[in-house]
């Protein structure tokens, strides 16, 4: 007999692979650069920031405390990852990916992550409030206890993402593919683009929040009791 898709357990993501022992990174020399080659490294609490690299690829990294503030970074490759208490603030990331990675207790305030592919990603107690997904697909992919506000998934396929304990207040998810997209516990309230939710699996304690959207949506006005 077979399982209802609403009670099917999700998939959890890859755990990262990285190396017992890394080079601990430092700078000049291990600083961001064209066609750059990261592999096996410990960057910890070290000023990345405003730095602008292509083609860059990070393999069995571990990043603690390090700073990508206002970094721009084009078809870079992120495999077997792990940041922790990173700031990627107003970072612009572009025709990148990320496979096998965690991103814990960051900020992602105000990034742009556009045409990106997340495969076995876990965004864990994220500040990403005004963050950008714009036309990134995501596989395996689980936001957990995440901070959300007013962040932009339009266009993106999230149809193998799930959110955890989220606060989604104000996002965008104009023309995104969402058949199978899981929502739990999570705070949905003056979401955008919400009849691209069709398919979506949501709690029905979270469905709540989703009323005022979906009355505006079809053009239905709702009043008080008097």
């Amino acid at each position: 007999m077979s399982t209802p898709t609403s009670r099917r357990k999700q998939k959890e993501p890859a755990a990262p692979k990285v190396p017992v022992s890394l080079t601990v990174a430092g700078l000049p020399e291990h600083d961001l650069e064209n066609d750059g080659a990261y592999r096996a490294m410990h960057f910890k609490s070290i000023d990345l920031s405003s730095r602008r690299a292509r083609t860059a690829e990070f393999e069995g990294c571990r990043f603690v405390d390090t700073a990508f503030a206002g970094t721009e970074m084009h078809r870079a490759e992120l495999t077997d990852v792990e940041l922790d208490r990173c700031d990627l603030s107003n970072m612009r990331v572009r025709s990148s990916s990320a496979h096998r990675a965690v991103v814990s207790a960051s900020r992602l305030t105000g990034a742009a992550w556009s045409e990106c592919a997340f495969h076995d990603v876990v965004f864990d107690t994220c500040r990403a409030d005004l963050a950008g997904f714009r036309f990134s697909s995501f596989r395996t992919v689980v936001f957990r206890d995440c901070t959300l506000l007013e962040a932009n998934f339009q266009d993106a396929d999230l149809r193998g993402a799930r959110f955890e304990r989220c606060d989604l207040t104000g996002a965008q998810f104009s023309n995104a593919k969402m058949a199978g997209t899981r929502f739990a516990d999570c705070t949905l309230a003056g979401i955008a683009g919400v009849t691209s939710l069709r398919g979506a699996i949501i709690r029905s304690s979270d469905a709540w929040g989703l009323v005022h959207s979906l009355a505006g949506a079809m053009g239905i006005t709702i009043e008080d009791a008097s």
